[in-house]
C-alpha cells in the first residue's frame, strides 16, 4: 500500500492527468506530472512538473526520484518508457497491457483470439493491400492507423470503390510503422461505453453504461445511464467486465462497444485509462473514475460505484470555449443553473475539434436533461460559428 503523503507520478498532463492529480491531492498525495508540452493543464495542480520529451533519460531519472507509484493518462505514451519505470516503481496498468492495447492490430487480435465479439476487420502493412482488403471486407468501411490515432485522427471513411486509389496514395504518404486496420462500417443502434476498475486481487467493479454520440469521430455527448433495456445494460456490463478480466491487469479501463440494430454487442476498443465518457462520475457517482485510479495505483480499497442521478455530458470543442466564456450574459445564464457543472481544461492552444472543457447537466429526468443539453449544444455551435 502506498500511503498518503507519498509522491505519485503521471505520464501526460492533459485533462485526464489534471483530474487524476486533483483526486490524488484530495486524498493527501503529492504528484509529479511529466509532459512534453510546457503548458500542459495538469502542471497547474501538480507539486512538480517535468517538461521534456518522453525519451529524455535525465527527465526519467528526475521523474522516478522519490516517486512510489506511476500511472498514465492516455494510451499513446511509449510502452518502452513504462517498461523501464515499472522495473523500479509500481506502475498501473502494466507496460505489457499498454503495449497490447495501444496497437489496434494486437488489441483486435487479442479480443478475437479470446472469443470476444468484434467488428469484422483485416490488418495490413502494405498500403497496396488496401484494395484487396476493402473488397474482401465489403464497403462501406473505415481505415485506421494501427497506433497513434485519436479523436478521429488517422482514420478514413471508405464508401465507394473509386476512392481506393486516392486513399491508397494518402496512406502511402502517412508514416505508420505499425500498419493499418480496416473495419466494416457497422449499422449500429447505439454506441456505448463502460468504465471498469480492476484491482490487484482480481476484484472488478463497473460503472453504469454510458451512451455516446460522436461528431466526426469526436465524443460530443454522453448520457448516463444509457437509454437501453435492463437486459442490454446487463449484457454490456458483463461483456466489459469479462474483457478487462481477461487482460488480468490492474487499473481503470474503458470498454467502448456498439449495440447493433439486431441487439448484438460488439467491442470497438479498450482504453487502459479513465475516459471522457466517464467524467460524469466526478459529480453524480459515489466515487469518481479518477479516485479509483488513485486507489488502484496505491493498493487502497476500491469503492463500488453507484449513480446518484442521471446526467448528460456535453463536450465543448475548439473555439466554442472562447466565444461562450467571453459572452458574459450567456456565460452567466448557463452557469447560474443549479443543474449544470462546468469544467474548463485550460488548454493553451485552441484547435478545431479539440476538447477544451465540458458541461454536465444533472436531472432526475434523463429526457429533460438530454433536451437541456441539446439546447446548450446548439447555442455553443451557433455562437462559435457566428464569430468566424
Amino acid at each position: 500500500m502506498i500511503l498518503p503523503g507519498s509522491l505519485l507520478g503521471v505520464l501526460g498532463g492533459g485533462q485526464l492527468g489534471m483530474f487524476f492529480t486533483a483526486a490524488a491531492r484530495q486524498i493527501g498525495y503529492r504528484v509529479v506530472v511529466w509532459d512534453p508540452h510546457p503548458e500542459a493543464p495538469a502542471r497547474l495542480l501538480s507539486d512538480s512538473f517535468i517538461n521534456a520529451r518522453f525519451n529524455d533519460s535525465q527527465a526519467l531519472l528526475s521523474f522516478m526520484t522519490e516517486t512510489q507509484g506511476v500511472t498514465y493518462e492516455w494510451e499513446n505514451v511509449p510502452a518502452d518508457l513504462v517498461s523501464k519505470i515499472e522495473k523500479e516503481v509500481r506502475t498501473t496498468p502494466s507496460s505489457s497491457v499498454l503495449r497490447l492495447l495501444q496497437n489496434r492490430v494486437t488489441q483486435k487480435g487479442f479480443l478475437q483470439d479470446h472469443g470476444f465479439p468484434v467488428v469484422p476487420f483485416y490488418c495490413f502493412d502494405d498500403p497496396e493491400a488496401l484494395s484487396s482488403c476493402a473488397l474482401a471486407l465489403g464497403l462501406p468501411c473505415i481505415v485506421k492507423m494501427a497506433s497513434s490515432g485519436y479523436d478521429g485522427q488517422g482514420q478514413w471513411h471508405l464508401t465507394k470503390a473509386d476512392q481506393l486509389r486516392g486513399l491508397t496514395e494518402q496512406i502511402h504518404n502517412k508514416s505508420c510503422l505499425s500498419g493499418w486496420v480496416i473495419e466494416r462500417t457497422i449499422d449500429f443502434h447505439k454506441e456505448l461505453s463502460v468504465i471498469v476498475v480492476r484491482g490487484d486481487s482480481g476484484e472488478i467493479l463497473t460503472y453504469p453504461v454510458a451512451e455516446n454520440i460522436h461528431e466526426q469521430g469526436i465524443l460530443r455527448i454522453s448520457r448516463v445511464p444509457a437509454n437501453i433495456s435492463e437486459e442490454e445494460a446487463r449484457r454490456a456490463t458483463s461483456l466489459a467486465a469479462k474483457a478487462v478480466g481477461t487482460l488480468k491487469a490492474s487499473g481503470v479501463f474503458c470498454v467502448e462497444m456498439f449495440l447493433t440494430i439486431n441487439a448484438e454487442l460488439l467491442i470497438n476498443e479498450i482504453a487502459p485509462r479513465p475516459h471522457n465518457s466517464g467524467h460524469y462520475s466526478m459529480d453524480v457517482c459515489s466515487v469518481s473514475q479518477f479516485e479509483q485510479q488513485v486507489r488502484v495505483l496505491c493498493s487502497l480499497p476500491l469503492i463500488p460505484p453507484s449513480l446518484c442521478s442521471p446526467a448528460i455530458l456535453v463536450n465543448i470543442l475548439g473555439s466554442e470555449i472562447e466565444t461562450w466564456t467571453a459572452d458574459e450574459k450567456r456565460f452567466n445564464a448557463i452557469l447560474s443553473r443549479t443543474d449544470v457543472r462546468f469544467y474548463h481544461y485550460r488548454k493553451p492552444i485552441v484547435k478545431t475539434g479539440r476538447k477544451m472543457g465540458h458541461l454536465l447537466i444533472i436531472n432526475p429526468d434523463a429526457a429533460k436533461a438530454l433536451d437541456q443539453a441539446q439546447q446548450i449544444l446548439s447555442f455553443l455551435k451557433i455562437n462559435a460559428a457566428s464569430q468566424k
